[in-house]
C-alpha cells in the first residue's frame, strides 16, 4: 500500500501544557494509512508526556477539516488483509483518543466527511465553525461507516447516525451537528472559534491533572470492548472495499 508524501503531522507543545496536533494532506485532508498511523502514535505519545495536560486536534487549511479515507489508497486495495490494515488506521486513532489520559479538544474549521466525522466524534469537546457541515458518504461508494459508528453514535445517537448513513450524499449543517451533540460550540468565523479554543484549553490546563484523568475515564466508560469491536468493524470495511461496486464508484470519483 503506497504512502502519501504530501501528508504531514505537526506537533507543538506550549508552556501552558496545551499540545496541538495538526494533520494536513492537501487539498481536502484525506487520510492515507501513514497519516492515520502517525496520528495514533502521536496521541499515544502525548498521553505519556507529563508536560502535556490538554491536546487540541486540528487540520491544516481553512476549507475542509477532513474528507475521510484517501480514495486513491482505497482504490489500490486488492486483498482483505490490506483492506483491514487500512481501516484499522481509523480504529487506532479512535482508540488512541479514547484511551488517552488527556482531554482532547477538536477544532473543525470546515467540512467533515466519513472518517472525518469519526475523528471529530473521538474528541472530548469539539468546536466548529458554521462552515463545518458533516456527511457520512460511505454507502454511496459501496462501503459503510463501520469503524467510526461507535464513536459517532456515542455522540449523536443511533437514530441520527442512521439518518446520516442512509442519506450518504447529503450534508448536514454545523447547527444540526451542534443540536445532535457532535459539536459543542459553533462559531461564525475561524478566529472566533480559535479564541474560544485557546480560552478553554488554557483554563483546563490549570486544573488538577489527576481530576482530569479521572474525568476522562468517566467520559469514556463502557467502551473497553472497542479494543476488539473496532478491528472487527475494520475487517467488514476491508471486505466491502474489494467489491466491484466500490471499485467502480471510486473510479468515477
Amino acid at each position: 500500500m503506497q504512502n502519501s508524501s504530501s501528508a504531514n503531522l505537526d506537533i507543538s507543545i506550549a508552556s501552558s501544557g496545551v499540545a496541538t496536533l495538526t494533520f494536513s494532506h492537501p487539498p481536502t485532508n484525506a487520510m492515507p494509512i501513514v497519516l492515520l498511523e502517525d496520528l495514533a502514535n502521536a496521541i499515544e505519545k502525548l498521553a505519556e508526556d507529563s508536560k502535556v495536560q490538554i491536546i487540541i486536534l486540528q487540520s491544516g487549511g481553512e476549507r475542509t477539516f477532513c474528507s475521510g479515507a484517501d480514495f486513491n489508497q482505497l482504490l489500490a486495495i486488492d486483498n482483505l488483509e490490506d483492506g483491514k490494515i487500512f481501516f484499522s488506521g481509523f480504529a487506532k486513532v479512535i482508540n488512541a483518543c479514547r484511551k488517552s489520559s488527556k482531554i482532547i479538544i477538536g477544532r473543525v474549521q470546515g467540512k467533515a466527511v466519513g472518517g472525518g466525522v469519526g475523528l471529530a466524534a473521538a474528541t472530548d469537546y469539539c468546536f466548529a465553525t458554521q462552515a463545518a457541515s458533516v456527511k457520512l458518504s460511505e454507502l454511496h461508494i459501496g462501503i459503510i461507516p463501520a469503524v467510526i459508528e461507535p464513536a459517532v453514535s456515542r455522540k449523536i445517537g443511533l437514530s441520527s447516525f442512521s439518518k446520516m448513513s442512509l442519506k450518504p450524499t447529503e450534508f448536514y449543517s454545523a447547527q444540526w451537528a451542534l443540536e445532535q451533540g457532535l459539536f459543542y460550540e459553533v462559531f461564525e468565523t475561524i478566529a472566533e472559534m480559535d479564541e474560544a479554543i485557546i480560552s478553554l484549553s488554557e483554563k483546563l490546563a490549570t486544573y488538577n491533572p489527576e481530576a482530569l484523568r479521572e474525568l476522562k475515564k468517566i467520559l469514556w466508560q463502557n467502551t473497553n470492548h472497542w479494543d476488539t469491536l473496532l478491528y472487527e468493524r475494520a475487517e467488514i470495511s476491508g471486505k466491502l472495499v474489494l467489491s466491484e461496486f466500490t471499485k467502480q464508484a471510486l473510479r468515477k470519483i
